[in-house]
């Protein structure tokens, strides 16, 4: 799902309104995992004093407002690092564990993008195809968009994630989910951003489009897809393409979180009813989301996965081992984006490369409501990062939390490529 979101119906940006975290009496018990517990007492390194500013960079997070978060960074030399925080009102709903399932938003997009780049190697599809020759008289303009400009959003279809239908979906006050071809309907009836291949903006439509394409070409769906090509040779046990709600008493899964409608009324777009805001059990000042169905969000996002599962994809992805390397070298050309969301960024082929302050890394970040997910590699496949963060749109209206987030990613890269975590104010 979109990541770029000022309001929910409007333009990004990680400005941000109250601070909340102290009036919900937010607190930090649970324990840093034994790996990341053992570089605590491993003497005076280098290594252990990144680790120990990770970890409370984490601390800091919850403290701050964000109801939990699970970090695991593997160096690509000792031993993995796992590390989770989560407030204490929360625990209650569910304790969070570092082989969780979680919701990881767009990260959808790079697993699509890899089926696309598999049926390009298998001769089925190319690059360059016009996506009107695949899904005729589904996109306008088709005949001039091609299949690599939606994979890089450079095809100027304009996104559906700030529609009315969306908002109602992604809130939890629309149960019926529409099908790809009419949520595709929804995006192509907008206006376009630009002529094809003059520009560049995020747009899930090009996801979603995507996603029939692929359907069309191997006459399966792509959640099979997904298992059969993906999950199932790479052992991904605990990934999959959501295709329906989740139950808030699995114990694997965690459970997300949001501001409530009193709190989510300044992102909300002009005109939005008085006291509208997500469905689900209040928690004080937060709902929580998990039962809200986001298996509508299909190719664009609904991937569920495990930061050791997301970690093992990466790895697969940049070693070339699910597609050859001449596509994966085709992936990784970028196109600057126009709004970096706190680093500077680049989009190839669902995949982006990420300028930080201690290097480049390579992958995507994903937002659904109650679930933020940042996933990124070293361009060898051997360095992972993820942080996942159980609320979304609290990042928005709580500048405090936002901030602090934005600091974890970072110190977590940092701690990935081995340098120096940098000095917050």
């Amino acid at each position: 799902m979109a990541r770029k979101t000022k309001r929910l119906g409007s333009a990004p940006s990680r400005r941000m309104a109250a601070v909340l975290g102290l009036a919900l009496g937010v607190g930090v018990v649970v324990a840093a995992p034994a790996s990341a517990q053992a570089h605590r007492g491993g003497g005076d390194t280098a290594r252990t004093s990144r680790t120990r500013q990770l970890i409370e960079s984490a601390d800091k997070a919850t403290a701050a407002g964000v109801p939990g978060v699970i970090v695991r960074v593997d160096d690509g030399h000792g031993p993995v690092v796992n590390i989770v925080r989560q407030a204490t009102w929360s625990i209650p709903d569910h304790a969070l564990a570092e082989d969780d399932e979680f919701r990881m938003g767009s990260n959808t997009k790079t697993i699509i993008a890899t089926l696309v780049l598999q049926l390009v190697a298998e001769h089925r599809v190319a690059l360059d195809d016009p996506i009107e020759n695949w899904l005729p008289g589904a996109v306008p303009n088709g005949r001039n968009i091609t299949v690599r400009m939606l994979l890089n959003h450079t095809s100027g279809l304009a996104d559906y994630a700030y529609e009315p239908e969306a908002l109602a979906l992604m809130t939890g006050h629309q149960a019926e989910r529409p099908t790809a071809a009419q949520l595709l309907a929804v995006g192509t009836r907008l206006p376009v951003e630009f002529p094809p291949g003059q520009g560049w903006a995020y747009s899930n439509t090009n996801y979603i489009a995507l996603g029939l394409l692929v359907e069309k070409v191997t006459g399966h769906s792509v959640a099979d897809l997904i298992q059969h090509r993906i999950a199932g040779p790479l052992g991904l046990r605990h990934t999959s393409l959501s295709t329906d709600a989740p139950d808030p008493a699995d114990r694997r899964f965690a459970h997300g979180y949001e501001p409530d409608a009193a709190h989510l009324a300044p992102i909300l777009p002009p005109g939005t009813p008085a006291g509208f805001g997500f469905v689900g059990p209040a928690r004080g000042e937060r709902v929580d989301v998990t039962g809200i169905d986001q298996s509508w969000d299909g190719a664009a996002g609904s991937i569920i996965s495990t930061t050791s599962d997301w970690a093992r994809f990466d790895k697969a992805l940049m070693s070339g081992r699910l597609f050859p390397k001449s596509l994966l070298a085709q992936m990784m050309v970028t196109t600057q984006e126009d709004e970096a969301n706190g680093l500077n960024r680049s989009y190839g082929l669902g995949l982006e490369e990420v300028r930080t302050p201690c290097g480049t890394v390579w992958g995507h970040d994903g937002a659904l409501p109650g679930y933020r997910s940042d996933n990124y590699t070293d361009q060898s496949g051997r360095r992972t990062v993820s942080v996942l963060s159980t609320t979304h749109f609290g990042l928005k209206t709580d500048a405090a939390a936002g901030t602090a987030e934005d600091e974890l990613v970072t110190a977590a890269i940092c701690t990935m490529l081995d340098k120096p975590v940098p000095a917050t104010g």
